[in-house]
């Protein structure tokens, strides 16, 4: 293949990929594959159309400087733009070289950022809380048994000088056996989480409340 083909068979190839992203950013960010063997007929693809140009447009100002610098930076990242009416853009180019190492394309994306300021603000205001309560909190949203039954737990594994989940056979059992006596099994979910706290099934948990059986 001779080097006229092998670049055309690669802004082929980047073609595909700026069809992809376009379609998958719709409406938000428009993707432009630019063939900088033809500064005057650059765009070869453009996806998802924001600033209202056609393939077959020129290139742009950085497009240009690609063309006549091989040693321009091949990733411009982000950087502030603008649509042709005004409203704001994230854009990022990506030059593409061929085997010589010269130019030959360059994938743009144009990021409308007018569509999610709105929504950013949003966000954040939706998200924020009221700094005038201090560092402590004015509650918790976990249900209150669960974190009486957690402490509980905790204490007695505490006492014992081990995690919870590395208590012996016996001292889980001990553990359980106490947590019934105290009125710690009457929610529904309570078996579920001391099982997960102790690191054992439900059904043991069971097994080790029932109270010893008479000689």
């Amino acid at each position: 293949m001779d080097s006229g083909a092998a670049d055309e068979h690669l802004v082929q190839e980047a073609e595909k990929i700026a069809v992809a992203l376009g379609r998958m950013f719709p409406g938000l960010c428009e993707v432009v594959l630019h063939d900088l063997r033809d500064p005057d007929r650059s765009i070869r693809a453009i996806e998802n159309n924001l600033s209202g140009r056609q393939v077959g447009d020129s290139a742009t100002e950085l497009g240009l400087s690609r063309i006549a610098d091989p040693a321009f930076p091949d990733v411009v990242q982000n950087y502030p733009n603008r649509f042709p009416d005004g409203r704001p853009a994230k854009s990022s180019s990506i030059g593409i070289k061929n085997a010589e190492g010269r130019y030959i394309a360059a994938l743009c994306l144009n990021l409308d950022v007018s569509v999610l300021s709105p929504v950013a603000l949003t966000l954040a205001n939706l998200v924020a809380t009221d700094r005038g309560h201090g560092d402590t909190p004015l509650e918790t949203l976990r249900d209150r048994h669960a974190r009486e039954l957690r402490r509980a737990v905790e204490e007695f594994s505490a006492e014992r000088g081990a995690p919870p989940r590395s208590l012996s056979r016996t001292d889980k059992k001990a553990l359980v056996q106490q947590l019934n006596r105290d009125g710690y099994f009457e929610p529904r979910d309570a078996a579920r989480t001391i099982a997960d706290l102790l690191g054992v099934s439900r059904a043991t948990v069971y097994n080790y409340a029932k109270p010893p059986s008479d000689p």
